[in-house]
């Protein structure tokens, strides 16, 4: 698209939204509901970001999304959810690394599993041998850590014998190998030098079908930018116009560099589930 029509469809978009958002406050004032108020506010609602960079926004139940400038191939394009967030350590489990590996071959020691045909994640690259699992449940689950919603982490054997030999559906239940991890200064940091992007999670992400198209559907979410379109006096055609949409920070492009001197050390609290 060119310079002078992205700048035609940003002011269009501008001239939509903010009478929007003039006409939906009016409305959220008097109480009253008109028949299209609700399309005023869900047609709001897609202009406005789902997404954040700021690190106070982080906590289970939040995905991270890598950013295109993260080039750790460990991260690179992943998406994961924060599973565990305290003052001393941050769990996270990828959600969009799905491996070839039956559950019946990684858990052929539990019974109940040696049936199961469906397949294991990569959760991340620390401590590969552990395994760990979520599952959607609309009952509590007893010995899981609750995430958010109906969504559960299972971190130990006894509660993960207890899951599989209940048969639960794989559309809601899933196995990780390893985990990512951070200590919370650490992955503030990340979010500082614009290394991943913050979503609330939701199941139909966590529980994703296609996990290798999820990370394109997200990253797409963020980039949805305002033009700026200063008139340049004196100058003629394209140039009169030239629209200038905010790219990433220094800090951000330098990001690689500044990540090989964060690199997380895996924590000792958290021990493999199985030998």
């Amino acid at each position: 698209m060119s310079p002078r029509n992205l700048c035609f469809f940003t002011v269009v978009a501008i001239m939509l939204v903010f009478p929007a958002m003039r006409n939906l406050e009016a409305i959220r004032q008097s109480g009253a509901r008109t028949p299209n108020s609700s399309n005023i506010e869900t047609s709001l609602a897609n202009f406005l970001p789902v997404q954040s960079r700021n690190p106070k926004d982080l906590g289970p139940g939040k995905l991270l999304v890598a950013s295109r400038e993260l080039g750790d191939p460990n991260f690179a394009e992943t998406v994961i959810l924060l599973v565990h967030y305290d003052s001393e350590s941050v769990v996270g489990l990828m959600l969009n690394r799905r491996t070839d590996l039956p559950i019946s071959r990684v858990l052929a020691q539990i019974e109940a599993a040696k049936s199961r045909s469906d397949p294991v994640y990569l959760g991340g690259p620390v401590e590969t041998p552990t395994i760990f699992a979520l599952l959607r449940s609309t009952d509590k689950l007893e010995g899981a850590e609750h995430v958010f919603g109906g969504v559960y982490w299972i971190s130990t054997k006894a509660a993960l014998e207890k899951t599989i030999s209940s048969r639960p559906d794989p559309a809601t239940f899933h196995v990780y190998l390893g985990y990512a991890g951070w200590t919370p200064d650490q992955l503030k940091t990340e979010i500082r030098l614009g290394g991943w992007f913050i979503f609330q999670a939701d199941n139909e992400t966590v529980f994703n079908a296609n996990p290798r198209s999820l990370w394109n559907e997200m990253i797409k979410k963020t980039e949805l930018k305002m033009a700026v379109c200063p008139s340049t006096p004196g100058a003629q055609g394209p140039s009169a116009h030239p629209c200038q949409i905010d790219g990433p920070s220094q800090a951000h492009r330098k990001f690689p560099e500044l990540l090989a001197t964060n690199r997380y050390q895996p924590s000792v609290w958290l021990r493999p589930s199985f030998p």
